[in-house]
Order: C-alpha cells, then sequence, then structure tokens
C-alpha cells in the first residue's frame, strides 16, 4: 500500500508534545474548576442512537450535513457524538437524574465529530469542555453558567473575557417574533442567499446568524420589542449579576445561536483581541430538551467550549507543572544497577529515566541534558561504599551522596530550584 495510505484521515490530526500535555493541563484546569461550582463530571459514549441528535434539530447543519452516522452489522443506525448537551440530556434521562434533588450539576470533557469543512483550528474530530445545569429556571442559573466559562477562560490567561447575550424569547412570546422576521424577509426573499431561502420556511430565525446576509438583518425587527415580561426580566436579571461579578457583558440582538433546542438565553464568549465576529465558545437555556427525548420537561442551561480554539487563543502556554526528572548514568557493567535504581526512585515519586543502550557515560550524560536536569552516576568505588554522585545539569555542580539518603537529598534539592 502506499505510504499516504496511512496518513491520517481528512480533518484529522495526530495531537503531540507539547500540545498534548497542554489538553491535559486545560483538562484539569477545567474539572478543577468546575468542581468549585459543584459539577461532577459524567463521560458518556462516544457514539448514541442517530435519534438522540435528531432533537437537536431537523434545521441545523450537525443533524443536515455535519453527523458521522452509520447503520452498524447488527442495524443498529448510530451517529458519532457531535456535541455533549444531547448526549448528557439522554444520560440525565436514562439514570433518573431528574428524581435527584435538583439542581443537577454535570460536566464532561471529550472528543466530539462533525464533518466540517476542515481549516485552521477546526478539525472534524475536536474536544469539548462543557458544563450542563438541570432542574433550576432561574436567572441565577444561567448566570452560574456563564460565571463558570467566564472565570475559566480568565484562569487560562486570556484575561478580561466579554459575553455577549440574548434572549430569544419563549413560547409565549417568540411566535410573534417568529411570524414578524418571515414577513420581513418574504418582502426581500430575491436577496436572500441559498440557505437562507430555506430558513425562511423551516427556520426564520437563523436568518439573523448568516454570515452571508449581514447586511439585510440590520433593519430585520429586534426580538426585545416582543418579549414578554418574564424573558425581559430574565435577561435583565442574568447581565445585572455577570456585570456584578465584574465582567464584561453586552446584548447582541442578532444573537441566536445554531440549535433548535435553545429557549430565552443564548450567549457567545469572547475576547477584544480576537474581534468581535471571532467566538470562542457558547451556549444557553434549553428547557424541555428532556421532554423531546421522551423524559420529563426539565428547564436547563449550560454551554460547550472547543478545547483547541480556546488553547490556540491563549497568550501564553499553560503551565504543565512536570516533577524534576533525573536521569541515571552508570560506569561500564553497571547498567543493572543503574536500571534497578531508576526503577526504585520512579517508586518513591521521581521521574526517571536510565541507559538502555548501553552507551558511555560520556553519551549518557549528554542524552541527560537533553532530558534530565539531574543526572545520578552510579558505579565505581563509590557504588561498593554505598555512594552515588549526583550532578546538577543546570548548574554544572556535583556532590557525593549516601545511597540510602538519595531520595531525601533529591527532594530538597528540588524544592531549593522551585523556590
Amino acid at each position: 500500500m502506499a505510504a499516504e495510505g496511512f496518513q491520517t484521515a481528512r480533518g484529522t490530526r495526530d495531537v503531540l508534545w507539547p500540545e498534548s500535555w497542554q489538553m491535559e493541563a486545560m483538562r484539569d484546569l477545567a474539572l478543577s474548576w468546575a468542581a468549585r461550582f459543584g459539577y461532577t463530571l459524567i463521560e458518556t459514549p462516544i457514539v448514541e442512537k442517530s435519534g438522540v441528535f435528531l432533537r437537536l434539530g431537523e434545521t441545523t447543519d450537525i443533524v443536515q450535513h455535519e453527523r458521522y452516522r452509520f447503520v452498524d452489522a447488527g442495524g443498529e443506525d448510530l451517529t458519532l457524538r457531535p456535541e455533549g448537551t444531547a448526549a448528557v440530556a439522554r444520560a440525565f434521562i436514562q439514570h433518573g437524574f431528574a428524581e435527584a434533588p435538583q439542581p443537577v450539576r454535570l460536566c464532561y470533557f471529550g472528543p466530539m465529530f462533525r464533518r466540517e469543512r476542515p481549516e485552521a483550528g477546526r478539525y472534524r474530530q475536536h474536544t469539548q469542555f462543557g458544563a450542563e445545569l438541570y432542574g433550576s429556571d432561574s436567572p441565577l442559573a444561567d448566570a452560574e453558567v456563564i460565571l463558570l466559562a467566564l472565570g475559566l477562560v480568565d484562569m487560562a490567561g486570556l484575561k478580561q473575557p466579554e459575553a455577549r447575550i440574548n434572549s430569544i424569547g419563549c413560547q409565549v412570546c417568540r411566535p410573534a417574533y417568529r411570524q414578524a422576521l418571515i414577513e420581513f424577509f418574504s418582502q426581500r426573499q430575491d436577496q436572500l442567499c441559498a440557505d437562507c431561502q430555506v430558513r425562511l420556511r423551516q427556520n426564520p430565525l437563523r436568518l439573523l446568524d448568516c454570515k452571508v446576509d449581514v447586511a439585510l438583518r440590520e433593519d430585520a425587527p429586534d426580538v426585545q420589542a416582543f418579549w414578554c415580561d418574564d424573558c425581559r426580566n430574565h435577561i435583565t436579571a442574568v447581565i445585572d449579576l455577570i456585570r456584578e461579578a465584574g465582567y464584561r457583558i453586552e446584548r447582541d440582538r442578532h444573537l441566536v445561536r445554531g440549535l433548535d433546542y435553545y429557549t430565552r438565553t443564548v450567549f457567545e464568549v469572547g475576547h477584544p483581541t480576537l474581534g468581535r465576529q471571532v467566538a470562542l465558545f457558547g451556549g444557553g437555556r434549553y428547557d424541555g430538551l428532556t421532554a423531546g427525548l421522551n423524559g420529563p420537561w426539565v428547564p436547563a442551561v449550560g454551554f460547550g467550549m472547543g478545547i483547541e480554539r480556546l488553547l490556540s487563543a491563549l497568550p501564553a502556554p499553560l503551565p504543565m507543572p512536570v516533577a524534576a526528572r533525573v536521569y541515571v548514568a552508570h560506569l561500564p557493567h553497571f547498567e543493572r544497577e543503574g536500571y534497578r535504581l531508576a526503577r526504585d526512585l520512579r517508586a518513591q515519586g521521581f521521574a526517571a529515566d536510565s541507559d538502555l543502550l548501553d552507551r558511555s557515560l560520556k553519551a549518557q550524560l549528554k542524552e541527560a541534558g537533553r532530558r534530565a536536569t539531574i543526572a545520578v552516576i552510579v558505579g565505581g568505588r563509590e557504588w561498593a561504599d554505598g555512594l552515588v554522585t549526583v550532578r546538577d545539569l543546570g548548574r554544572a555542580e556535583q556532590e557525593t551522596v549516601e545511597r540510602d539518603q538519595l531520595a531525601n537529598y533529591l527532594r530538597q534539592k528540588i524544592q531549593e530550584d522551585q523556590a
């Protein structure tokens, strides 16, 4: 087979060091931050029954174009998970969380699959962190989720993030707004792009989300004029709570998000350095999504965050706590002693390498300079006397240390270097 047959599939990639460690650092940061809010980790399968994602809305790009859908050997219609919210909603129903004390707070971190057109920072397999809060229709719940998201971006190093927010109304007030959009855009139908011709019939709110017909939407009706009192009071309270916490948030009347399950609150988080048109991620309220999956009607709010995009936007890499690495070098005929010492150091909590290629001491120390901060030299008369030589590779200093005190010596030295 030709060599190109063994390349990664289009739109996918291998994640290599140091980005692989950055992903793990972000996972640790995200999950520990979510835990402060009381969120517990859930891991759903990467493959679900296709019906789960049909509840995203028949007119969404995910359902129409982007799903990896297949029928397995047993005839079951399955889809690779394109987003986390619907999968978590299915799990919420299946495991009886509606009967648990409310609210229920769940978070996830894992791969998603969408057959999008590949471009810089966008992959067909990508990683998302998400948080979902079930059981509260209070604006306090919306604010909590948005503050969790803003706080994580801030802690990751992208200081002073900002949110754009809108309310797309509820079952009481949205029908009148929907009709107003239909009437407005029907009078301008010949100016609409091909996608918006379809949206006008199937999902007119998404006309405001079009990246082609931007000029047309400027004169479109504003949903604010159609809000019922409950929707108006809800979004006002959310905005006040976010500002009270010290973050920037503004209403964007064109913000609707791309998934059909949203109701009332929709939001996106960005940063001034990225420009207004670039959103890091978004979310919103999806009351009743569980009922669409044959479960009880439950209010809910959450977000999904693309980790690759966030990492690419950070001004500096995340700190990666890695223990100081020790390289055990050996004199001729002491390779087994060096191997055993490295094994013992690992058991005592150190990151330790040893030579596996029977190289000269000079070659080993050269390798140690590339891979470690401390070298321990094993062999000769010193070994017979219960001693080893410890060399600080950064300072070019070395000391003779008793073997039974080596672990304590290394810990003290590492603490001094980190102080």
